[in-house]
């Protein structure tokens, strides 16, 4: 089995697939009846593709407030306009046995899809006994995941590829492998953590003229058009072996996933079914028509282990916009620890769980504002809550952790928060200037 994982918990069934077992014969007076086998299907499961939801409203925001308090946590290039780029594709054949043959989707499609490496430190905790007793001491380790990506333009200065926000999410360093294998490395250029999508960028300088020559930028379709049955290919790099191509039918279109288990569906997106296999590592790769286009963002973070044939991918034309919005931010490095910037402020998550129980917005909740600190400077006062930082979504303070670990003490930000008025919470936006990580402020 691969050390590489797609960037999500995923194991692999050693029982997947199907089983044959040979009946033994059945003798009767005149007949004798022939061999039979019989096949077992596999597991059933459901697809989640967020936290359950669960509770009442009636507790009320006042509640959710005194349950949320007191809980602390820490926490350049120029823009250039780009746009999609849209090429000529390639379609598939059948032969006069109507079978199918990909073949040159595959060979046209795969100078544009590359293999994706994340490399993340990441804490533990360690459980050891001594004289008796046992102990917790942290400890961290490095941690490799792997996912896919799709070449989608490029800059004067950078090639730019799309994948899933979740392949490069908590990345400390990211690289990328391209078709003649050569590996560089990347930059996140922009996410959209909402619709699990983001773009990384490689400074074309770092690019052999020979690589340069045998890549290609994806052609993008038009998602809206797909019929249920009709043919897709699916290209990644499954289980990090690779990239390999897969084959299948559009099961569905607009399919709504549900949020828990009661079948709540998730209204705010919907995703393309099919039965062509996307496993671990596929993640962010290309599901393909018959064109050649690219339809779909395989991803297999939303693939049920449980069910076999229930792959799905985030409909290209939903994504084109978010995409092109992505491909123009500033592309950002991380900045050394004594000069990161800070808010000042202690937080604390609020889950969907919480904003159904309390009332309260889902973000990151403000439980303290440290005297004196950027948070107050900006006119952000305990119980509002953070939803957006510099214009991208944030839910977590890991994710806004993770953020502020690419600008610097004295920079202008902008941050969208809930502010509480009269038990209902209305929108502001505020410009703050980050604090640094040297002071006695709190470290979020």
């Amino acid at each position: 089995m691969s050390d590489f994982k797609d960037y999500t918990d995923y194991t692999e069934n050693e029982n997947n697939g199907f089983e044959i077992t040979e009946m033994p014969k059945q003798k009767k007076p005149h007949r004798k009846l022939p061999k039979k086998t019989s096949a077992l299907m596999k597991k059933a499961g459901a697809i989640t593709l967020s936290a359950m939801l669960f509770g009442g409203v009636a507790a009320g925001a006042f509640q959710g407030v005194n349950y949320l308090s007191g809980y602390s946590t820490n926490t350049s290039s120029t823009t250039q306009q780009t746009s999609l780029i849209r090429t000529t594709a390639t379609g598939g054949s059948s032969d006069a046995a109507g079978s199918l043959d990909v073949s040159d989707i595959a060979s046209a499609a795969m100078p544009s899809i590359v293999s994706i490496t994340n490399k993340s430190v990441q804490e533990v905790q360690s459980i050891f006994n001594s004289f008796g007793y046992s102990y917790q001491q942290p400890q961290t380790e490095e941690t490799e995941s792997c996912g896919s990506g799709i070449i989608i333009g490029k800059n004067d200065t950078e090639l730019l590829i799309v994948t899933n926000n979740h392949v490069i999410e908590g990345s400390d360093t990211l690289s990328v492998s391209f078709i003649d294998n050569q590996v560089c490395e990347a930059q996140i250029k922009g996410t959209d953590a909402d619709n699990d999508l983001a773009v990384i960028a490689v400074p074309l300088d770092s690019i052999s003229s020979d690589t340069m020559s045998s890549i290609a930028v994806a052609t993008l379709g038009n998602s809206d058009e797909l019929q249920v049955g009709e043919q897709v290919v699916a290209i990644g790099n499954a289980l990090g072996y690779g990239q390999s191509v897969t084959t299948g039918i559009v099961s569905a279109t607009n399919r709504s996933l549900s949020s828990s288990e009661d079948g709540s569906a998730d209204t705010n997106a919907t995703y393309i079914q099919t039965d062509a296999a996307i496993n671990p590592g596929n993640s962010g790769g290309a599901l393909l028509n018959m064109n050649g286009e690219v339809i779909g963002i395989n991803s297999a973070k939303l693939a049920s282990t449980e069910v076999e044939g229930m792959g799905y991918a985030i409909p290209v034309s939903r994504a084109s916009d978010i995409i092109e919005r992505l491909m123009n931010e500033t592309t950002r490095t991380k900045v050394s620890e004594d000069n990161q910037g800070t808010l000042d402020i202690q937080c604390r998550d609020v889950s969907s769980e919480l904003s159904s129980a309390y009332g309260i917005p889902e973000g990151i909740y403000v439980a303290e504002v440290s005297k004196g600190g950027a948070a107050e400077q900006a006119g952000i006062n305990q119980g509002y809550v953070i939803t957006k930082f510099d214009g991208n979504s944030v839910t977590t303070t890991q994710q806004l952790k993770d953020r502020l670990q690419y600008y610097a003490s004295g920079e202008k930000v902008t941050i969208t928060v809930q502010v509480p008025d009269n038990g209902s919470y209305s929108e502001q936006t505020l410009d703050i200037t980050l604090g640094s990580s040297n002071t006695n402020h709190a470290a979020a």
